[in-house]
C-alpha cells in the first residue's frame, strides 16, 4: 500500500474556496486542501456532497464563488480550462465517435501544435501503455466499455500533463471490469508519477486506489486520511458509517477514564468500554462504531473487556467468511464476520453465543440523529 506523500509543497492548493449556484446555499463551504505532486487523492462522498463541484472548479468548468485555487503556486481562478494543462477522464468517455482511436488520441496534441512525427510517437506510446497497441484504427463504437475507458485514460495522459482529473471514470463498467480497471489506473499512476485527483462515491474503489482520501459531506471535508487510517480510525459518525460496514451501538457516557477510555451505558442497559474519539462529557449521548471483523465469537475469558450474548438470526456463506447477523443489545442487525477457517465451531441459526471485542476497536463518536 502506498504511503501518504509529503504535502509540504503542494501541486494543487484550495484556499478558502466556496461555491454557490444560487447565491444562497453553499455547495462547497470554505475548502482548504493541499494536494502533493505525484499524489493520488480521491474525493469521496455521497451525491450532492460537493466532491464533483470541487473537481469542476479545479478543471475550470465551474468558477469558485469565493477563495482561490492554485496550481504549482499559480492562481488559476481566471485561467480558462484549455490553458490549465490538465488531463480529464469522464464517466461517459467523451470520445469523438467519428474519429479512430488514434485520431482521438492525436487530437489533444494537434491542438497544441505538435509535429506529425511526435504525435505519432506519443500516440503509439500511450496505446502500448494501456495495452491497446493494435486498436488504433478502430472507432470507439467498435470497442468494449473497458477498452473505451482505457482510450479515455490514454487521451488524458497523451500530452503528458502534470495533473489528471478523473470524474467517476469507472461508474459505467460492470463489477469485474471496474475492479480490473482500478488496478490498471493505479499502476499507470505509480509508473508515471502523475498527480491524480479522482472523484467517486464508491468507497471500495477509493480504498483500493488512493494515497489519501478526502471524505466529503454537506460541502465539507469530514476527514482527510490514508485509506487504512480512514477505515481503522474514523473521526466522526458520518465517516464510520460511510466507510465500510460497522455496527452502531447507542448510549450515554457513564465514566471517563485515562488514555481516552470511557464507559458507556447502552440504551439496552449493558455497559461497554470504548475509546473516546469524538465525545462530550459524562451524561452525553454517543454512537459507538465497531467493525464486524473485530468481533470474536466465543472469546476466552479474560481476553477482551467487552463480552455480550448474541442470538444468531442468519448465517450467510460468502466463501472466505461467514456473515452472521445477530441480535445483540436489542439490535437485530448486529453483523459479525467469521473467517472461514478450520477449527471454528459450527453455529446454528436460533442459538445464542458469547461475543466479545477489545476496547480500542469500539470507537465512541458523536451521536447520530437516529440515536
Amino acid at each position: 500500500m502506498a504511503e501518504s506523500k509529503n504535502v509540504s509543497e503542494p501541486m494543487v492548493r484550495f484556499t478558502g474556496v466556496q461555491k454557490s449556484y444560487d447565491g444562497e446555499q453553499l455547495v462547497v463551504k470554505d475548502l482548504n486542501l493541499d494536494i502533493a505532486t505525484g499524489e493520488f487523492l480521491t474525493m469521496l462522498g455521497p451525491s450532492g456532497s460537493g466532491k464533483t463541484t470541487c473537481l469542476m472548479m479545479l478543471a475550470g468548468f465551474e468558477p469558485a464563488t469565493h477563495g482561490e485555487i492554485y496550481l504549482n503556486d499559480r492562481p488559476i481562478n481566471n485561467v480558462p480550462p484549455h490553458k490549465r494543462g490538465i488531463g480529464m477522464v469522464f464517466q461517459n468517455y467523451a470520445l469523438f465517435p467519428h474519429m479512430t482511436v488514434a485520431e482521438n488520441l492525436a487530437f489533444p496534441l494537434q491542438v497544441r501544435g505538435m509535429g506529425k512525427a511526435e504525435v505519432e510517437d506519443r500516440v503509439n506510446k500511450v496505446l502500448t501503455m494501456v495495452e491497446l497497441p493494435q486498436f488504433g484504427n478502430r472507432r470507439p463504437a467498435q470497442l468494449s466499455g473497458g477498452q473505451q475507458q482505457r482510450v479515455a485514460v490514454a487521451r488524458a495522459l497523451v500530452f503528458e500533463p502534470d495533473l489528471v482529473l478523473m470524474d467517476e471514470p469507472l461508474g459505467a463498467l460492470d463489477k469485474q471490469l471496474r475492479e480490473q480497471m482500478q488496478y490498471e489506473i493505479k499502476h499507470i499512476h505509480e509508473n508515471l508519477g502523475v498527480t491524480v485527483v479522482y472523484v467517486t462515491h464508491d468507497q471500495s474503489e477509493a480504498l483500493t486506489m488512493s494515497d489519501r482520501i478526502a471524505v466529503f459531506n454537506d460541502g465539507v471535508i469530514q476527514q482527510l486520511s490514508s485509506p487504512d487510517d480512514l477505515y481503522e480510525r474514523p473521526m466522526n459518525s458520518f465517516v464510520a458509517q460511510f466507510i465500510g460496514e460497522n455496527n452502531k451501538l447507542h448510549g450515554r457516557i457513564e465514566k471517563l477514564g485515562k488514555n481516552d477510555e470511557c464507559t458507556v451505558k447502552l440504551d439496552s442497559g449493558e455497559t461497554v468500554k470504548a475509546l473516546g474519539v469524538n465525545i462530550g462529557g459524562v451524561g452525553d449521548r454517543t454512537m459507538m462504531s465497531l467493525r464486524p471483523e473485530r468481533v470474536d465469537v466465543n472469546p476466552k475469558r479474560g481476553t477482551v473487556p467487552n463480552i455480550m450474548e448474541g442470538r444468531i438470526e442468519e448465517l450467510i456463506y460468502l466463501g472466505d467468511h461467514i456473515r452472521t447477523r445477530m441480535t445483540v443489545a436489542g439490535h437485530d442487525d448486529f453483523i459479525v464476520k467469521i473467517p472461514n477457517t478450520y477449527g471454528h465451531e459450527p453455529l446454528a441459526e436460533g442459538s445464542t453465543t458469547k461475543i466479545g471485542w477489545n476496547m480500542a476497536d469500539c470507537r465512541a463518536l458523536d451521536p447520530t440523529q437516529l440515536s
